[in-house]
């Protein structure tokens, strides 16, 4: 996939798994988001598995930012 396809792909993923959130809760886009990289650069970038990895972060935050 070419890098623009991909970031572009990442961008959209990110804004889907993110819709819920408050504006002030960045620390928890950017952990998302870093993810999201991770998962990438790995090679794991079906548009499902980079969901699934995004939500999994949402519902495995520490208690103390619940």
């Amino acid at each position: 996939m070419l890098e623009a396809e991909m970031a572009a792909l990442l961008r959209a993923v990110l804004d889907e798994v993110c819709a819920d959130l408050a504006p002030s809760e960045m620390a928890m886009r950017e952990r998302i988001a870093a993810r999201l990289g991770d998962l990438a650069r790995s090679g794991q970038c079906s548009v499902d598995d980079l969901k699934r990895a995004g939500r999994n972060v949402l519902t495995r935050a520490p208690t103390m930012w619940r």
